[in-house]
């Protein structure tokens, strides 16, 4: 149906996430149609992000630099540490503009089922962050799934020894992901997180 170049065109966008084959063919076509010097300057951004851009040596958010400009914001409060499960989820709470301390990002959750255990995790990492008596609370801000209670249970008990461990207001509905709320939902579910039992 398609020449071999716009086949494999297609056939690479639909490995995108939330990218069907009709979305697909969309996107291809619209390149096609676009100047080369725009063409040529959109792959150059996406081979220079992927060479680029790495994880944070302190919290794991995304960073080009060893150290975010999160972490190294002398502004931000370095006694509260936000617990997330990804990079989309710091995103989405950062767009509330409600909490202003620093983060964790572990990088995924415990889900046994999926060969992901806690080792897997950026676990050990935040148990030392907070084990050095800066931080004076951990929230958890992690999604209300199976695997999301399984992994704010296991983290907030290694943490528990060192700091008081809250979470998130369940604002979220359960099975809910934080990328997908709405700015006003995350800034209640920050305001009205309580301590784990």
């Amino acid at each position: 149906m398609y020449t071999r170049p716009l086949a494999h065109l297609i056939e690479q966008l639909q490995r995108l996430p939330g990218v069907g084959s009709k979305t697909a063919q969309r996107l291809a076509l619209h390149i096609l149609k676009r100047p080369d010097d725009e063409v040529e300057a959109l792959a150059k951004a996406l081979l220079a992000a992927k060479q680029q851009v790495g994880y944070c040596s302190v919290c794991f958010h995304l960073s080009a630099e060893p150290v975010c400009d999160i972490c190294s914001n002398p502004s931000r409060d370095e006694t509260t540490i936000c617990v997330v499960a990804d990079s989309r989820d710091l995103i989405a709470l950062e767009k509330t503009r409600e909490y202003r301390g620093k983060y964790h990002v572990l990088g995924g959750l415990i889900s046994p089922m999926d060969g992901i255990s806690p080792d897997s995790l950026n676990i050990q990492s935040l148990v030392r962050r907070v084990s050095g008596g800066k931080v004076s609370e951990v929230i958890m801000a992690i999604s209300p799934s199976v695997e999301g209670e399984t992994t704010t249970l296991y983290v907030g008990g290694l943490l528990k020894p060192f700091v008081k461990v809250t979470r998130i207001a369940f604002g979220i509905p359960m099975g809910g992901d934080l990328e997908y709320a709405d700015e006003v939902t995350l800034a209640k579910a920050i305001e009205g997180r309580r301590e784990l039992d």
